[in-house]
């Protein structure tokens, strides 16, 4: 069902059939959209994440569309909570990551959008992984209060712009972070939002993750090609 969003743009729920599962994901299209941005959340959260949902509305004030997407089927988040199998689990998410990227480039009105990915906690490591399986294809990643560290070999490997954003507050996650961070060997950039916790609940703070994030993906999905860029780190 599709149904009109701000400044006429289009929303719809996606259900994705991927070898023998389905997924569940909410499609946001702002009119003109220039690019496409994924989602990918961590344990403990879903599609319908109100943080996640914050940096996707700035993107569409940008003309960005948005895939807001459950990584695991109902049946799978339900053994999750019960039992963590899956929240580590990287090689099965960025895999499926991958995938749906495959699934958007499929649809007639988004096969020709650049993407990018947005991960949030171990969904940040499955952003960088799936980037490295498709280096043409994806332009620019973020990740906001990730575990990149748990992406692996996929740190050194990926080529697309990546930004980590950490709370300032979050200490153990802003050294987690800052060891990926001199792995990679693309262009790069650390942001800490100052008195921001891990989930940026703080006043302000989910704001200058939504404003950094939305400066990245223009700077780099719309703009550029995976193989054109230049090393660059900024921290």
């Amino acid at each position: 069902m599709k149904i009109v969003g701000e400044a006429g743009s289009i929303a719809r729920a996606a259900h994705i059939g991927l070898d023998g599962i389905m997924l569940q994901a909410d499609l946001e299209i702002p009119t003109g959209a220039t690019g496409i941005v994924l989602f990918a959340h961590g344990s403990g959260s879903s599609r319908f994440s109100p943080r996640n949902r914050a940096v996707a509305s700035r993107l569409h004030d940008g003309r960005i569309a948005t895939l807001l997407l459950d990584l695991l089927t109902i049946d799978e988040e339900k053994a999750e909570a019960a039992t963590g199998q899956f929240r580590f689990d990287i090689g099965l998410l960025s895999s499926r990551l991958a995938a749906v990227t495959g699934w958007v480039r499929q649809q007639p009105e988004l096969e020709s959008l650049p993407v990018g990915y947005f991960g949030a906690s171990t969904g940040a490591a499955a952003a960088i992984a799936a980037a490295t399986l498709l280096p043409n294809i994806v332009r620019a990643v973020v990740s906001r209060g990730g575990r990149p560290d748990l992406a692996g070999p996929a740190l050194e490997a990926i080529i697309a712009p990546t930004l980590l954003i950490v709370g300032g507050l979050d200490t153990a996650v802003i050294n987690l972070n800052r060891d990926a961070f001199h792995r990679l060997h693309c262009v790069k950039r650390l942001d800490i939002v100052p008195r921001a916790g891990h989930l940026f609940e703080e006043p302000g703070t989910l704001e200058q993750v939504s404003r950094l994030a939305k400066e990245w993906f223009e700077r780099y999905l719309m703009f550029a090609s995976p193989d054109s860029h230049h090393f660059h780190s900024d921290w």
